[in-house]
């Protein structure tokens, strides 16, 4: 049955922080319905690493819920954009990829967004078709289009600009490339994170200076990676990926605190206020144990990336070897500060397991240290301690300790 306006627009202000504007967009569902003519909805997304991570499945999910109400997923890879690099977020310039490495990090891409997208239903775009035959001339002439005033409107500019770091002028260049995007496309709305706001608007001031029709812009959130407090990234080893194993999404996913884990319900499986709320208070009052409520998210998302049945192999395995067996009856327990980070060398330390950092270091780098049933195999890695996270540390073959954080 076909939705009305009202309720499609319902389902896709959810979750969202910026819809520029409702009521715009309840009029253009209403024409859409009217004229029996989907929506273009436009996401773009640089190829700057060759993986996608739960971050990444935010904006996605929002594009399949247009997607599945019937509109038509305009999904751009940025490989010219991304040759410039995109300062978003940055306090100091970002190196630009090369041709090949862009190329090679955008077939990657292409394949893992359609573990969420709709392969069928959504048009892919490389922007290169049309920047590629740009000319000189055709980027002055874009570039006449913006003021440095407005470039400098933005907050990582203006940052920048007023503690006298460098900024280079193929910077400004980006927001006008990916905003021209939605001119060549004709988009009707524009998704993105809302560190992506800037960029969004750019295409509605172009639209309109090209006379055309503005697209409304969506900004999602910005999930925080596994340590609870710095965004989800790759860089930072806080991130949980779309082509990890079943038991390493499971197991990454037993490690984030209590209180993210109802960050992820909401954002990455979609559970309204009134289920997670219905949870929180099962938990709270004993009836329901948080670990048991965790085990269940886990799967699910698990269920996201591969199938059921991994899924339930995930739990399986993870009870095989965490519960069941290959663990001592007692196991120390050693409890740390609350902190955004520390240094797994030092937590090795801490739980008796080295007498140094030096002698902790060269235990992670021969393989020999799990958290949670994964090895730790970068020994710069920083364990987040939130409040009320857990995770079973081994060291060889016979050394447990669980590291809890202090009340």
């Amino acid at each position: 049955m076909l939705l009305s306006a009202q309720e499609q627009l319902e389902i896709l202000k959810s979750n969202a922080v910026d819809l520029i504007s409702e009521k715009d967009l309840l009029k253009r569902l209403e024409k859409s319905i009217k004229e029996k003519k989907p929506l273009r909805i436009k996401f773009g997304a640089d190829p700057s690493r060759p993986d996608l991570h739960l971050g990444h499945a935010v904006p996605l999910l929002k594009l399949k819920q247009f997607q599945d109400l019937g509109h038509e997923i305009q999904f751009i890879i940025g490989d010219f954009t991304a040759q410039i690099g995109d300062p978003t977020g940055k306090n100091e310039t970002r190196p630009s990829l090369t041709k090949d490495e862009v190329l090679e990090f955008a077939k990657s891409y292409a394949e893992q967004v359609f573990k969420i997208l709709d392969k069928d239903k959504t048009k892919v775009y490389y922007n290169s078709d049309w920047f590629d035959k740009f000319t000189s001339s055709d980027f002055i002439k874009l570039s006449s289009r913006y003021t440095v005033a407005r470039m400098l409107e933005r907050d990582d500019f203006e940052k920048r600009y007023k503690s006298n770091q460098a900024i280079g002028l193929h910077e400004f260049l980006y927001p006008l490339v990916q905003g021209y995007d939605s001119v060549e496309l004709k988009s009707d709305v524009e998704l993105g994170g809302t560190d992506q706001k800037f960029n969004l608007l750019v295409g509605r001031d172009l639209q309109k200076s090209y006379e055309q029709k503005q697209q409304l812009v969506i900004t999602m959130p910005l999930l925080e990676g596994l340590d609870g407090v710095k965004k989800m990234s790759k860089s930072l080893d806080n991130y949980i990926g779309f082509t990890e194993s079943p038991k390493d999404i499971f197991g990454k996913f037993l490690s984030v605190s209590d209180e993210l884990m109802y960050k992820y319900a909401k954002l990455i499986l979609l559970k309204s206020v009134e289920e997670i709320e219905k949870v929180k208070s099962s938990v709270e009052s004993g009836e329901v144990h948080p670990k048991k409520v965790k085990v269940n998210m886990a799967k699910e998302i698990v269920q996201i990336f591969h199938s059921k049945e991994d899924a339930d192999k995930a739990e399986e395995e993870f009870e095989r070897i965490f519960v069941k067996k290959g663990l001592p009856d007692e196991i120390k327990e050693v409890y740390l500060e609350e902190q955004p980070g520390l240094w797994i060398c030092k937590v090795i330390v801490e739980a008796g397991f080295a007498p140094s950092n030096s002698q902790a270091r060269r235990l992670v780098e021969s393989r020999a240290v799990e958290l949670d049933g994964i090895k730790v195999e970068d020994s710069k890695f920083e364990l987040p301690l939130a409040k009320d996270s857990s995770y079973l540390l081994k060291v060889g073959k016979k050394k447990f300790a669980k590291i809890l954080v202090k009340a």
